[in-house]
């Protein structure tokens, strides 16, 4: 009976196998003889002959017939084909290009089904931060593209009707949009991809974002929509996923991460970065005139920051740009997706730092996009005395108004009360080097109260207009104030290793207020062959200011090595007795205009130039007015050895600087005359394997012929030729999964070539150029077992420099160590820094001693 059961189940079981195999078979069938039908090969040879008799001809060569409405085709229309074993599929393409929608077979008939049009999509992919985002994935139905380096896609002969247009990202939220297509038409679409938070913690965890640290995609550097591989200039870039893994809370530490800079905190107030032999501020936000001479810069609105290499005035100007280069930070925008973000800082030396990301649409449609930044800093020095408390608020909003016109509004106000740096004179053969002091490295000499507070107000306003699907309106408004409450300027003199002079001078109140509205152009247009891709622009800058100044003012001499009590700001206003200090109005006007020029399919070279038209109004009683007329040419070319992956670049740009008076030692001002400086550059760029290898060489001679130096007594003077060269490498890859890599390095020889008042240094280097710079930064997050978890490490080295071009005091080398771990989830994240691990005594290029081993924990939350 088993028996029997079993053979019953066994037959059913093959008859349903059989009658499956059978059914399979016949419902393939049609498909493989329409398959066959349409891939048979045949000669055919018409000459101005109607479509309906080639069809004819093609039914007797292939047997088959052909079923079609002449109502619906226009098969009277008159073509010529020579195909000699051509698919017949392929024939019917040439023959009916846009005119069939389906071709349908059944036995050996063939159904033309006629289209009822065909149009176009074309779209553009952008990031959160309004940049173009590179090789994105859209799909439309069956229908598959990849979007350019430059965010650009298209779908061409798309039937007509309404369809449903995806774009996604490995670690972007995917977006869908319909569309509806018109016959004969294109439609424009764009799609704004922001961070997906579970897609995100995939990436961060696994390591698949490509070269995270190397997103090179810029519309400042050049404002135009170049890639950094059709771009003759060479530029860092810091993003902020580099400056989150490295728990960095000051500009001055996440500038360090560019090839070749370094950093400092002046005695002023401020940062300044130098790189290439000569020092620059941070003067440039989302690419207008800003500063940050006495107000500093908090890092929690900052998305990027840009440092552009060699003199730059062509496009920045005398105000921003140095013969160095630019720094550039590019603030956080708003995106379209509604999420918050919550960062502590604890640490050595009392460190508190709490920052805030909120990002919301304020309507249904996301036409209208809001966020707010905001940051508290609380912090102690490592020396005995002095503090740095900061107060960040920057909102931002973002309104698309239609199709055309966007609309971007943001400001910042800082607050900032603190300690500056000690200004040190040396005046004794016995000192060559900050270790020569006496002074206890962990101590100061002025006290908490000898501070400075002060106040800034940044306000960006955008308007941009697509005049054409070519070009576009860029109309820009940027406001900056600086208000100083009081600044007390440190100033140490020091005699012998062991004798100091303490003296101070104060500035306060102060104003100082830099307008400037500005209007671009950019489009592509085509003169024969050539392509032509433009900027034109316009710049009206005003500056103006007006303060209170104290002359320095001697306090009192004192023995470091024994016993003293850091001076008070009481002892000082005894001292001091303020004066207006003469601050004339500055006032700009510029055009320029750069055109890069596609010559052949690989040679691009670009043609830039700027007119400046510069007026300073007289100062009553102290010194004359000044006008000044300068022009700034740029030329650049880029070769392409391989298209988007390796070129050979070569450039020629200028600078100048109309120099404003500078306030001496001894309390005298110094006029000077504009400086002028020549680049001339050559190098090679390249992004292999899918970008996980992006690497730059390049070597460069500036050339300044007026030159300003600062001598032993710290006064500046004018009266020299110099000379800086150097190379400038970079690389940053990701040969493994979840192992990412960043370094560079930056070799500087900036000399004295002749000082007409001081013939004994000619020859000698420059002060602040150091000659061997380099960073280094490597970290790798686990792929599969202990997943989240992540470690990194790095170190920079900065080589010996000295203080003045005398070449008597210098700073000496030093190399710092930093480490960290980490652990990231979705919704949260914890991370552990250690700096200057190997606890190394090392000074600024002001003498000043800094941090030794110091620890700092962030712990985030995002929802």
């Amino acid at each position: 009976m088993n028996f029997l059961l079993f053979s019953i189940r066994l037959f059913s079981l093959a008859s349903k196998t059989t009658l499956l195999i059978i059914l399979t078979i016949f419902i393939s069938l049609p498909a493989s003889a329409q398959s066959a039908l349409l891939k048979k090969r045949i000669n055919l040879q018409v000459n101005n002959v109607s479509i309906s008799q080639a069809l004819e001809e093609i039914e007797t060569k292939a047997g088959c017939n052909f079923i079609y409405s002449p109502d619906l085709l226009d098969v009277n229309r008159k073509i010529s084909l020579s195909n000699q074993n051509s698919t017949l599929e392929d024939i019917l393409r040439e023959i009916f290009p846009n005119e069939i929608r389906r071709i349908e077979v059944k036995g050996n008939q063939i159904n033309l089904q006629p289209s009822k049009g065909k149009g176009t999509i074309a779209g553009k992919v952008l990031t959160s931060d309004g940049l173009p985002a590179a090789y994105v994935n859209v799909d439309l139905d069956n229908r598959k593209v990849q979007a350019d380096e430059n965010g650009h896609f298209s779908f061409t002969n798309v039937e007509v009707g309404t369809y449903k247009i995806t774009a996604r990202y490995v670690g972007l939220k995917g977006q869908e949009q319909e569309v509806t297509v018109a016959p004969n038409e294109t439609v424009r679409i764009s799609f704004t991809l922001y961070e997906d938070m579970r897609a995100l913690q995939e990436v961060v965890v696994n390591g698949e974002r490509v070269n995270r640290f190397a997103n090179k995609t810029t519309e400042y550097v050049s404002r135009l929509p170049l890639t950094n591989l059709e771009n003759p200039q060479v530029y860092s870039v810091v993003t902020k996923q580099l400056m989150q893994e490295q728990v960095v809370v000051t500009v001055a530490d996440a500038i360090r991460n560019a090839g070749g800079a370094v950093s400092v905190t002046n005695p002023s107030g401020g940062v300044s970065a130098y790189f290439r032999g000569f020092g620059t501020g941070i003067n440039a936000r989302n690419g207008m005139e800003s500063t940050s001479d006495r107000s500093a810069v908090d890092l929690a609105n900052i998305e990027r920051i840009e440092v552009m290499k060699g003199p730059s005035g062509t496009l920045f100007g005398a105000s921003v740009s140095s013969f160095g280069g630019v720094v550039n930070v590019v603030t956080k925008k708003p995106i379209e997706a509604k999420r918050t973000e919550v960062s502590y800082t604890t640490g050595s030396f009392g460190l508190n730092r709490l920052t805030v990301d909120i990002n919301t649409p304020l309507d249904r449609d996301k036409k209208v996009l809001f966020r707010v930044n905001a940051a508290s800093n609380r912090e102690r020095s490592f020396l005995d005395y002095g503090f740095n408390n900061t107060f960040l608020l920057a909102p931002s909003i973002t309104y698309h108004v239609n199709e055309k016109l966007t609309l971007n509004v943001d400001a910042e106000l800082l607050q900032v009360h603190n300690t500056q740096p000690m200004n040190y004179v040396f005046r004794s053969a016995d000192i060559k080097q900050p270790s020569d002091l006496l002074l206890d490295y962990r101590k100061t000499l002025f006290h908490d109260n000898v501070d400075v507070k002060n106040y800034a107000t940044r306000v960006f306003a955008e308007a941009v207009y697509k005049l054409s699907p070519n070009f576009k309106s860029t109309t820009l408004f940027s406001y900056v104030s600086e208000n100083v409450d009081h600044s007390y300027q440190r100033l140490v003199i020091w005699s012998s290793p062991s004798m100091a002079t303490r003296a101070s001078y104060v500035y306060g109140p102060v104003y100082n207020g830099y307008t400037n509205i500005q209007q671009n152009f950019n489009g592509k247009v085509k003169t024969g062959s050539l392509t032509h891709n433009l900027l034109i622009g316009a710049n009206y800058r005003y500056y103006t200011s007006s303060f209170l100044f104290a002359d320095i003012q001697t306090i009192d001499k004192i023995d470091v090595t024994k016993p003293f009590k850091p001076v008070v700001s009481q002892q000082i206003d005894k001292l001091v007795s303020f004066e207006p200090f003469p601050s004339p109005t500055q006032q700009t006007a510029s055009v320029y205009a750069s055109d890069m020029i596609n010559l052949l399919p690989r040679l691009s070279a670009m043609l830039s130039l700027r007119l400046d038209h510069y007026k300073r109004q007289a100062v009553e009683g102290d010194e004359d007015g000044f006008k000044q007329t300068s022009f700034a040419p740029k030329f650049g070319l880029v070769y392409e050895l391989l298209p988007k992956s390796l070129s050979l670049f070569a450039n020629y740009m200028s600078g100048f600087q109309n120099v404003a008076p500078v306030s001496q030692p001894n309390g005298t001002r110094q006029v000077l005359d504009p400086l002028f400086a020549t680049q001339a550059e050559g190098g090679i760029k390249a992004e292999l394997f899918e970008k996980k290898l992006s690497f730059t060489a390049s070597y460069y001679r500036i050339n300044i012929n007026n030159a300003t130096r600062m001598n032993e007594e710290l006064f500046t003077i004018q009266d020299g030729k110099q000379l800086s060269k150097g190379l400038d490498l970079e690389l940053i890859t990701q040969p493994l999964p979840g192992l990412n890599i960043l370094a560079g390095y930056g070799y500087n020889d900036n000399r004295i070539v002749r000082a007409a008042l001081d013939a004994k240094i000619d020859g000698n280097k420059a002060g602040n150029a150091p000659e061997n710079v380099a960073n280094f930064w490597a970290s790798y997050t686990f792929q599969n077992q202990l997943k989240g978890l992540g470690f990194g490490a790095g170190m920079n080295y900065v080589d010996k420099m000295y203080k003045a071009s005398d070449n008597q005091f210098f700073i000496p080398s030093y190399t710092l160590v930093n480490a960290v771990v980490f652990y990231n989830r979705q919704a949260w994240g914890i991370q552990v820094k250690a700096n200057n691990i190997l606890n190394k005594k090392y000074w600024d290029s002001w003498a000043n001693s800094q941090a030794p081993a110091n620890l700092a924990v962030n712990l985030s939350f995002r929802f």
